[in-house]
């Protein structure tokens, strides 16, 4: 991808990740073409067009226009114009907006975690001509693409076919925190209360397993910091059903500072309702502020014997902080979130994949030396 492509891509959902992508994108050196902002709220729309416009290079412009995603052949009929549609409405419409991009023929990046609608796009994805990313941002995204990437160098440096473990861990914190949750939201509440109810897909002895979430904490040092970490779901994307057989003991578990899963834990316990996720939304709503200072600790390793039969092991740590992109300082959980996915979304544009893509079926070593995620996590 050396050299500049001239594209439109329809941004749909403006919100925090849907700004950050087009701003991204936007500075790409790759990039150059149109963008168009599509949200329900012409404000939200407006304000991230204007912003591109403003702080990126004279090769690329930028609209607006507004939606309703219960009547899709307006978004139908703007599609056909269009190579790529990036998704970052809520998971819930992400059926109906692959459906357009199928019938249109473009291609098309997601970032939801959800299952149910996973499982529906792809079936939508079959037999497509052009590529569809699913589960593309941080976690699931980046860290089960660096999973793999050290997946495939141990195999190739050790000479063997299978290893004992592959974790990743991911953090999305604050700077500081403060007693008793020690916790800050830097992102969606009601993204951390579901990441925390439902199961987690996980490899136990070679095998695809279901894991219940916040199930077995356990402390790290990462970068000399220590944490807490535990099951939570999402996470883990496909990594589970690609590489069973292949690896013994596979899981994904959400970093922490120490102290907060007891908070977490003695909180579900005390909870009167029968609806879990909506009530420890509440609670933590109630309880926990918002920040803006925040920071992305990511971290994966690969362990195993080498085909000597002595134990190995290659891991890689990235922690991300806010950073200025086009001039304009991005949180790190929006670089961390929408960079892949405009990564993704360039290797499509450059022909690379066609039907349903998963984390697994990316090139991990083209991704992670792209520009735009090197520019954002570093060299891996």
């Amino acid at each position: 991808m050396s050299q500049r492509m001239s594209k439109r891509v329809m941004i749909v959902g403006s919100g925090g990740i849907g700004e950050a992508v087009g701003l991204i994108l936007a500075n790409a050196k790759e990039f150059s073409g149109h963008l168009l902002f599509l949200d329900r709220f012409k404000e939200a729309s407006q304000s991230a067009s204007e912003l591109v416009d403003k702080h990126s290079p004279a090769t690329v412009t930028a609209s607006a226009d507004v939606i309703d995603m219960s009547d899709t052949q307006p978004l139908e009929s703007m599609a056909t114009d269009y190579d790529l549609i990036l998704d970052c409405l809520p998971g819930s419409f992400a059926p109906a907006l692959a459906k357009v991009a199928k019938l249109c023929k473009c291609h098309y990046v997601n970032l939801t975690e959800y299952v149910k609608e996973t499982e529906e796009v792809t079936e939508i994805a079959q037999g497509a001509e052009t590529g569809f990313v699913l589960q593309a941002g941080l976690a699931p995204g980046f860290i089960n693409v660096l999973a793999m990437r050290l997946f495939n160098d141990f195999c190739s440096q050790y000479a063997v076919d299978k290893v004992e473990t592959i974790q990743m861990k991911v953090g999305a914190l604050s700077e500081h925190v403060e007693p008793p949750h020690y916790y800050a939201f830097t992102w969606s509440p009601i993204g951390v209360a579901t990441e925390y109810i439902k199961d987690a897909y996980a490899v136990r002895d070679y095998k695809e397993v279901t894991i219940p979430s916040l199930s077995q904490r356990e402390e790290y040092v990462i970068d000399g910091d220590r944490y807490e970490d535990n099951f939570t779901s999402g996470g883990a994307a496909d990594l589970p059903t690609a590489l069973a057989g292949k690896v013994k003991d596979l899981d994904y578990k959400t970093l922490r500072y120490i102290g907060h899963y007891d908070w977490v834990s003695e909180t579900i316990a005390n909870l009167k309702s029968d609806n879990v996720i909506d009530a420890l939304e509440d609670k933590m709503l109630s309880d926990i502020p918002r920040v803006e200072n925040d920071k992305v600790v990511v971290y994966a390793s690969v362990n195993g014997f080498d085909s000597k039969g002595s134990r190995r092991m290659l891991n890689k740590s990235y922690t991300v902080l806010p950073s200025k992109v086009g001039g304009v300082t991005l949180r790190a959980i929006q670089t961390t979130t929408a960079g892949p996915m405009a990564q993704v979304g360039l290797m499509l544009l450059s022909g690379d994949y066609t039907g349903p893509v998963f984390q697994s079926m990316i090139d991990p070593k083209k991704f992670l030396e792209g520009s735009i995620v090197d520019s954002i996590y570093g060299p891996y």
